[in-house]
């Protein structure tokens, strides 16, 4: 079974199309205790990252998140949610995240005429592979929307990067758990591509 994190935080209905028209039939998570019977689980995210993660521990998630993510269950991370992947971020005021990989995530620092948030297509480069990324091409487009960017402290866990002013790192991976910072529902084929790769996905990734 997919999971889809639906806490009332943004709108998650085009992640749980996009997981339907691959062929699955996903389910909406609000109850932490549904957790234990996922296959999969997916975190969505828009908001703000201090908000987002009260919000979580708030109704008792954090810890059904960690033992999930411990127990193995592939896990992935959109947007927010690659970010709440991370062990700190700034955004709200400096905040613990889920630490499912060692980084902290800060503010994309404005740059010569660039604008911030940070929105559109832009190019997705690797730096090594990932299950998640079968069948995708170095190179290929995927949309984004974001002001703030996770900063991965080893270099084991970075699975791609993309240039906006500077290069900042926008698929990172440890274990069974990966994060990317576009929106692959909103990425059209190759976004697609990815979910059904996730959805298949058991998990297994040792990195570099």
């Amino acid at each position: 079974m997919i999971g889809i994190l639906n806490i009332g935080l943004g709108n998650v209905q085009s992640v749980y199309n996009a997981i339907y028209e691959n062929g699955y039939d996903p389910t909406f998570v609000k109850d932490p205790k549904t957790l234990a019977n996922l296959s999969h689980f997916i975190l969505p995210g828009v908001g703000n990252f201090n908000a987002v993660m009260l919000r979580l521990e708030q109704l008792g998630f954090v810890g059904a998140i960690n033992s999930l993510i411990d127990n193995g269950t592939p896990t992935l991370g959109i947007c927010l949610g690659m970010q709440l992947l991370a062990t700190t971020g700034v955004e709200g005021g400096l905040s613990n995240g889920l630490n499912a990989m060692e980084g902290n995530v800060s503010a994309i620092a404005p740059k010569d005429d660039l604008r911030i948030p940070h929105v559109g297509w832009n190019d997705v480069n690797f730096c090594q592979s990932h299950p998640v990324f079968e069948e995708i091409k170095d190179g290929r487009d995927f949309y984004f929307v974001h002001s703030y960017q996770m900063n991965c402290h080893r270099s084991e866990n970075i699975i791609a990067t993309t240039e906006y002013g500077d290069s900042f790192v926008c698929v990172a991976a440890n274990k069974n758990v990966i994060g990317v910072q576009f929106h692959p529902e909103k990425s059209q084929k190759n976004g697609m591509q990815l979910l059904e790769n996730f959805c298949e996905w058991d998990g297994t990734f040792n990195g570099k």
